[in-house]
């Protein structure tokens, strides 16, 4: 068994987090101005995640969506949920999960990995998030 239940839980832990996230502007405002379309297809549970830079946020910086949509994504990503938690935690390279097979990526990689110096700050939000959330058992030491 991973990190999560099912679907559910994996949304109130990642899917929080990214709207957590969407709210702190030395990270989202960057994501924001990427005008990207970023769509996260994840296995073990089964989820999906879309960060919409492209269209007139809601609320924050960018549309946090989650589950199925129309839109048309600029940059689609694959993985298990186990591997997009360690991502968070800071405890997973993108580059090597990639060169590994844990995570396909569809679209121009560059843009992807332009945005990494953007959310570094995020890998140390991670644990305080889930631990201010009741998920302190899923904080990776």
């Amino acid at each position: 068994m991973g990190y999560f239940e099912d679907a559910q839980e994996f949304y109130t832990c990642v899917g929080n987090f990214l709207e957590y996230m969407n709210k702190k502007e030395e990270i989202a405002r960057k994501v924001g101005e990427s005008g990207l379309i970023i769509r996260f297809d994840y296995n073990n549970p089964q989820a999906i995640l879309t960060i919409d830079a492209k269209n007139e946020p809601e609320e924050g910086f960018v549309n946090i969506i989650r589950g199925e949509h129309d839109l048309k994504p600029d940059i689609s990503m694959e993985m298990s949920a186990d591997t997009a938690h360690l991502f968070w935690s800071g405890k997973l390279n993108l580059m090597s999960a990639i060169g590994r097979g844990q995570l396909k990526v569809r679209g121009p990689i560059q843009k992807v990995m332009g945005l990494l110096p953007a959310i570094k700050p995020a890998y140390e939000l991670y644990p305080e998030y889930l631990k201010e959330a009741g998920f302190a058992d899923k904080i990776i030491k």
